[in-house]
């Protein structure tokens, strides 16, 4: 992950393509089912040579989890040696998504994407990297192979002995939000997912984002990482989350128009942007998933839940 203020403009261009409002049909398959056996076409690209930032000690550990690419690191909460298992988050970054950095920083309200909120509620989090990024091994697939990589974080994690494997959510903001949709549509073994900003179909992030390395010329290429045509396939609660000042809300608006499935809920922020929308919200999420301690999941929102809280979060941070 680059430094935040570059992720800030990063994001920001991407957002621009991401105005107007695509037409969703849904597929009525599903999405692990059209990903098997398919062989994409990724253009040659450039070794990331940025190295994972060390992390403070007592916050977060480097870890080494293994997927199909080879050995990733992640940021790790260490154990807190109480005894207990605990609930815990996977975090995906905006921006270059596959690279993680300095995400222990203090940030402004406004534009908050540490997702700190969670440590500070006592939540475990990982941040992992994906293939291609850092100086990982393995090449950058754009939202097809890094699905692969965050089911295989997970696993790491819930193997743990002090995570409550029960109680393992998963977050993403931007292109992480999007990420993070694309592996609700294909594992259900998350309590919840949290969405935020993210795309329909991720052709809107255009060529000039650097995010995209294949080959456009053929469709499956891009409805494989586009998560507004697989919103049947979700089977865990999901939250997906924009400000309605900016962002992606044409995507999300799109998305729920075409979304029949209950699991499945968009949530508009009035008065928020791509960006402020994130520490409010989150703290709402963190303190609700320190509550969710009983078989069911408890958590629930609704547009005028998390617009009444932005305003009271606004209003305390001035």
């Amino acid at each position: 992950m680059a430094p935040m203020v570059a992720i800030a403009v990063i994001i920001l261009a991407v957002v621009n393509f991401a105005r107007q409002r695509p037409a969703l049909k849904q597929e009525t398959g599903s999405l692990v089912d059209a990903r098997n056996g398919f062989s994409t076409r990724l253009f040659a690209q450039q070794t990331d040579l940025n190295p994972v930032e060390v992390p403070p000690p007592g916050v977060f550990a480097i870890v080494q989890y293994t997927t199909a690419a080879g050995a990733l690191p992640a940021y790790l909460t260490p154990d807190p040696r109480d005894g207990k298992k605990h609930p815990a988050i996977v975090w995906i970054t905006g921006g270059d998504c596959n690279s993680i950095g300095d995400v222990w920083s203090p940030a402004p309200a406004s534009n908050d994407q540490s997702a700190a909120a969670y440590r500070k509620a006592g939540i475990l989090m990982m941040f992992p990297s994906l293939r291609g990024g850092n100086r990982n091994t393995g090449t950058k697939e754009g939202f097809l192979g890094e699905v692969d990589d965050v089911i295989a974080a997970t696993e790491f994690l819930a193997h743990l002995p002090y995570v409550d494997s029960a109680h393992i959510y998963l977050g993403g903001h931007s292109t992480g939000g999007t990420l993070a949709m694309l592996v609700a549509e294909c594992s259900d073994r998350y309590r919840a997912i949290f969405a935020f900003g993210p795309v329909a179909d991720v052709s809107s992030y255009g060529p000039a984002s650097g995010f995209l390395p294949f080959n456009f010329s053929d469709p499956q290429e891009t409805k494989l990482r586009s998560p507004g045509y697989w919103l049947n396939c979700i089977r865990s609660p999901l939250w997906a989350f924009e400000g309605t000042a900016q962002g992606n809300i044409a995507s999300l608006r799109a998305m729920a128009e075409s979304n029949s499935n209950p699991k499945v809920s968009f949530i508009e922020v009035s008065g928020a942007t791509h960006f402020s929308t994130l520490a409010a919200t989150n703290a709402l999420i963190a303190q609700q998933i320190a509550q969710d301690t009983g078989a069911a999941n408890s958590i629930h929102f609704t547009t005028e839940s998390a617009s009444q809280n932005y305003r009271q979060f606004q209003g305390g941070s001035q």
